[in-house]
C-alpha cells in the first residue's frame, strides 16, 4: 500500500508539470507565429515597396519645361530687325520718359528649347496695335518668323497656338467703336504658322461715337 501511495503523487506531479511545460511551449510557439505573421511580413511587403517608389522617382527623369529666356530688349531687337518697316520703327518712340509703347510675353508656340517670345507695338495715344511679331531662337540670336504690321491688329499666346486679332472699321468707326474684329489662329507647322481658322465677331453700335477716326489699312 505504501507503494501504491507514494507512486500516486509522483505520476500527479509529474504529469501537471508535464501539462504546464506543454503549455508554456505552445504559448511560446504562439507568440513566435504571431511575430513572424506581422512584423516580419509587414517589413517584408512595405520596406521593398517604398524602396522602389523612391528610386523610380530619382532614376525617372521629369520632362524639362521650355526654358523661358532672360529679358529681353523687345525695343532693340525690332530696330535691328531688317523684316521690321521703316514706318514702325520710325514711330516707335517713347511715351512717357523711357517707356516704349511695346507688349511683351513669353511662350511656347514653335516646340524651341527656349520660350517664344511675342511681341506687339501700340500707338501712346489710343494703344492701337500697329506690328505684331514673333521671334523663335536661333543660335545667339532670335529669327523673326511672324509678322503682321497691318493695324488694328494683336498677337497673343493661347494654349501653344498663336492668335491674332484685328479689329475691322467702316466709315465713320471711331477708334474706340470698331464694327468687329477678325481671329486667326496660327499654329506652328514644320519651320513657318499655317492658319488653322479663323472668327469673324461683329459688335453692336450702340455705343457712342468717339471724335478720333478710325486708323487706315
Amino acid at each position: 500500500m505504501r507503494g501504491l501511495t507514494g507512486a500516486g503523487p509522483t505520476r500527479g506531479q509529474d504529469t501537471f508539470q508535464a501539462a504546464i511545460t506543454a503549455v508554456a511551449v505552445l504559448a511560446a510557439l504562439a507568440l513566435l507565429v504571431s511575430a513572424c505573421g506581422t512584423g516580419g511580413t509587414g517589413a517584408r511587403d512595405e520596406g521593398p515597396a517604398h524602396s522602389d517608389s523612391v528610386a523610380g522617382a530619382a532614376t525617372s527623369p521629369s520632362p524639362s519645361p521650355t526654358d523661358t529666356p532672360k529679358h529681353v530688349d523687345a525695343v532693340r531687337l525690332l530696330k535691328a530687325d531688317p523684316n521690321v518697316s521703316a514706318a514702325v520703327k520710325r514711330d516707335l518712340k517713347p511715351c512717357v520718359a523711357d517707356e516704349y509703347p511695346v507688349d511683351v510675353s513669353y511662350g511656347d508656340l514653335t516646340g524651341a528649347a527656349v520660350d517664344d517670345i511675342v511681341i506687339n507695338v501700340l500707338t501712346c495715344g489710343d494703344a492701337v496695335g500697329v506690328g505684331a511679331y514673333v521671334y523663335r531662337e536661333q543660335g545667339n540670336g532670335y529669327e523673326n518668323v511672324f509678322r503682321s504690321e497691318e493695324p488694328p491688329v494683336y498677337a497673343e499666346i493661347d494654349r501653344g497656338d498663336l492668335v491674332v486679332t484685328k479689329q475691322v472699321y467702316e466709315k465713320g468707326d471711331a477708334v474706340s467703336n470698331p464694327s468687329g474684329e477678325d481671329v486667326v489662329t496660327y499654329r506652328w507647322r514644320g519651320n513657318r504658322f499655317l492658319k488653322e481658322f479663323s472668327t469673324r465677331n461683329e459688335y453692336s453700335k450702340t455705343v457712342g461715337s468717339d471724335a478720333s477716326p478710325a486708323p487706315e489699312t
